[in-house]
């Protein structure tokens, strides 16, 4: 297994609990908590990743993603709580942890001087797969990525996309049970994410474990599951389909007008407006009642000398919802609670 250096042991504040309480569950975190200093990067979060499923962690940088998924990853200690990782404490089953699981992470981490063939050979032997087993291994990773054919190219002449299907194919190696992905598709154009992104899936199928962070909320669609994170803190909880209707109180219109940005400021004043966010050239208004509110909205715009194009009633985003929740926390009003 890869031999990362872990942080310095904070002292545990957690009791002791057997690890079977964790066992049922692929991964399983309670009141998980890490600091450094003063500053709290994840603050008593809790959650289950069943077998098999394809778990999304989302959240804009530095809401405790990566630091999680450190800690998931037995190469950071927690300042308290409790978790398990296929059934071993994250606490005092470390070892155990590594051999099990698969990480990618989201800096580079393969050897850009080295072949495709060479990196796979390499990392077959830090991950301990049998000699007898390591050819097959490979020849199974190769082409599960896509990259038979081109085990001779230098890992820092290939594109991106394949970079991280090397990668991938490179966590993947000792068939792990569990699959953590942090950030896997940064600075990748959008075919080969989505080509990522069937490969997670077919992984899956098998009886993987996938547990994937990501700022890309467009991804969170790939996802079973959800959780979403601001400020070290989990906002939601649930199937992509569950957040767009139950964490959402009001209806959202998308208005398309000449200066948005002058529109986002007259429509944060507008009442019956809780709450306006830019969204590339248009704009997402939520409100209580769309129908009553189209001739409100247009009336304001106009009136400050604004040309509306378009102003129409729309399905949220998972994108839409986690603004909302955002603001909620911010303005000090109390999102809604979904079932």
């Amino acid at each position: 297994m890869c031999s990362f250096p872990c942080s310095e042991t904070p002292t545990p504040r957690s009791p002791t609990v057997p690890p079977e309480r964790g066992a049922r569950a692929a991964v399983r975190v309670e009141d998980l908590e890490r600091h450094f200093g003063n500053f709290v990067a994840v603050d008593r979060i809790s959650f289950e990743v069943a077998p098999g499923e394809i778990f999304g962690f989302l959240g804009p940088n530095g809401s405790g993603k990566s630091t999680t998924i450190r800690i998931l990853n037995g190469l950071l200690l927690p300042t308290g709580g409790r978790g398990w990782v296929a059934g071993h404490d994250i606490w005092t089953e470390r070892p155990a942890i590594k051999r099990v699981i698969g990480y990618m992470s989201q800096r580079f981490s393969l050897y850009e001087d080295l072949t495709v063939g060479q990196n796979l050979d390499f990392y077959g032997g830090i991950y301990g797969v049998p000699k007898p087993l390591r050819a097959e291994r490979k020849r199974w990773a190769l082409e599960m990525a896509g990259l038979t054919g081109r085990e001779g190219h230098l890992t820092r002449d290939l594109a991106a996309g394949w970079r991280q299907r090397l990668a991938l194919a490179s966590a993947v190696l000792h068939e792990p049970r569990i699959l953590f992905l942090d950030e896997p598709t940064s600075g990748v154009d959008p075919i080969s994410r989505r080509a990522f992104w069937d490969l997670i899936h077919a992984m899956a199928r098998k009886g993987v474990t996938a547990f994937v962070t990501t700022h890309y909320m467009d991804e969170a669609e790939y996802c079973q599951r959800l959780a979403l994170l601001h400020q070290g803190r989990i906002v939601a909880l649930g199937t992509p389909d569950e957040l767009r209707r139950t964490r959402l109180d009001t209806q959202l219109l998308e208005v398309t007008v000449d200066r948005p940005v002058e529109a986002l400021d007259r429509l944060g004043r507008e009442p019956g407006v809780r709450e306006v966010a830019l969204f590339g050239t248009t704009l997402h208004a939520s409100v209580s009642d769309a129908t009553a509110a189209v001739p409100r909205v247009r009336a304001a715009l106009e009136g400050a000398g604004l040309r509306v194009e378009s102003i129409e009633a729309i399905a949220p985003t998972l994108e839409d919802v986690f603004v909302s929740l955002i603001e909620s926390q911010t303005s000090g009003r109390a999102p809604r609670v979904g079932a």
